[in-house]
């Protein structure tokens, strides 16, 4: 990684806080879940559920992602971030309004500072954007990750002002249409607008680089972004005007081939790699694309059935199979160069230094792995059967997983330079 053409890297005040307080809040999300199983087996528009939605995606999801993000920006654009400052207001703004959303959530107390707390999450990815846009305008060559990038930032921001809307419409109502139709567009603009496109454009750049492979099929990521963004457009608008109907599943089938053109591209450089060895955290990234490719395919169940097992059982798939395997593999693939960068480059080449991998805890992350499955297994399982019992076993599992996690991630942050000699 240290040979290819980059911008320089952001100081890590404007990466690092991203980290620590995602790590920290994956911990939390674990610890909401063991002591609220039963809002599992109940409808999604619950109190509980709403905050341990909200933990998963805005202090877990997305500020991980805004991390890497911000990171990972000058490698993709091979030019400098735009701004540290506002990397740094954009983690600011974002834990506030999550501290003041989730925590108002959790009792459903509606007024100002629920309000207050989505307005804060607006101005985050507002600037947030801001950033991107200046960082990718500066970008002389086109590419596709680029665009993905750029997309997700948009769909960030339209997420989170809908979501914003929604916590007004809640103490001022206002909207024509069912509060509940328009959660369902606010959480897969969020889904397939943010989440997906992001990975898409970050893996289609990370992947290559881990493996030593190489595809020149970028048409597959054309359509990929063509087909995922179609599907997502078509269902907000027929959702927003009509509501969301059976239609769903053919829209949901549009992205999926947007999903599956992205994977095909993934598959093709996995194929031209050089390095054959498979390394452990890769084998999260392959779950993550599992856990996502099952979740579509579970919509038409989530759609026809009657209960709340099902759609359940969809969002665990995509917060905690796909995004949170991703994360939990991708962390280990990029934090530990993020420290390797500020402690050692400088003597690199001229001295004995340790290699980014002997900076945590490598016997931690296999443990991680094995736990991550015995979690997901234990936890879906309880949603399926409707057990609480089996559910908080399965919380109590994440919760371990999350130890793990945080134990590495800040084995990585308190890093000291070892003596050079």
């Amino acid at each position: 990684m240290a040979k290819i053409s980059i911008g320089k890297a952001p100081g890590n005040s404007a990466i690092l806080p991203f980290y620590a307080t995602g790590a920290i809040m994956f911990f939390v999300l674990c610890v909401l879940m063991i002591f609220s199983p039963e809002s599992f087996t109940q409808h999604y528009f619950t109190p509980h559920l709403l905050t341990m939605v909200h933990v998963a995606a805005l202090g877990w999801g997305t500020m991980i992602i805004f991390g890497a993000a911000h990171q990972l920006l000058p490698v993709i654009c091979e030019q400098d971030l735009y701004s540290e400052r506002l990397a740094s207001f954009v983690w600011y703004t974002l834990t506030a309004g999550m501290i003041l959303l989730t925590s108002n959530f959790w009792n459903l107390t509606v007024g100002w500072l629920m309000i207050a707390g989505g307005s804060l999450i607006v101005i985050s990815a507002s600037l947030y954007l801001f950033n991107v846009l200046k960082t990718t305008h500066v970008c002389d060559r086109y590419s596709i990750q680029k665009l993905f990038i750029t997309s997700s930032a948009v769909w960030l921001l339209f997420t989170v002002t809908v979501g914003l809307l929604l916590a007004i419409n809640l103490k001022f109502p206002f909207f024509k249409q069912s509060h509940l139709e328009i959660l369902k567009l606010h959480a897969h603009a969020g889904f397939a607008g943010w989440f997906l496109q992001l990975i898409t454009g970050v893996s289609t750049k990370l992947v290559p680089m881990f493996l030593l492979g190489k595809s020149n099929k970028d048409f597959l990521l054309k359509w990929a972004f063509a087909f995922q963004n179609l599907g997502l457009i078509l269902f907000l608008i027929d959702g927003y005007f009509i509501g969301v109907t059976a239609r769903v599943i053919i829209y949901a089938a549009i992205v999926l081939i947007g999903v599956i053109f992205w994977l095909l591209y993934l598959y093709d450089t996995f194929k031209n790699r050089l390095r054959k060895r498979i390394e452990l955290l890769m084998k999260h990234a392959f779950l993550s694309f599992l856990a996502l490719v099952i979740s579509i395919l579970l919509i038409p169940a989530v759609y026809f059935s009657n209960g709340y097992r099902w759609a359940t059982l969809y969002g665990t798939l995509l917060f905690m199979g796909w995004i949170t395997s991703i994360i939990l593999g991708k962390t280990f693939k990029t934090l530990p160069f993020i420290i390797w960068n500020d402690h050692y480059k400088n003597f690199s080449g001229k001295v004995k230094v340790p290699l980014p991998k002997d900076l945590y805890s490598e016997k931690l992350t296999i443990w991680q792995f094995w736990t991550f499955i015995a979690a997901f297994l234990v936890f879906a399982l309880g949603i399926i059967l409707q057990q609480v019992i089996i559910i908080r076993i399965g919380a109590v599992l994440w919760a371990v997983v999350a130890v793990l996690y945080n134990i590495n991630v800040f084995k990585l942050l308190l890093h000291k330079r070892k003596k050079i000699s």
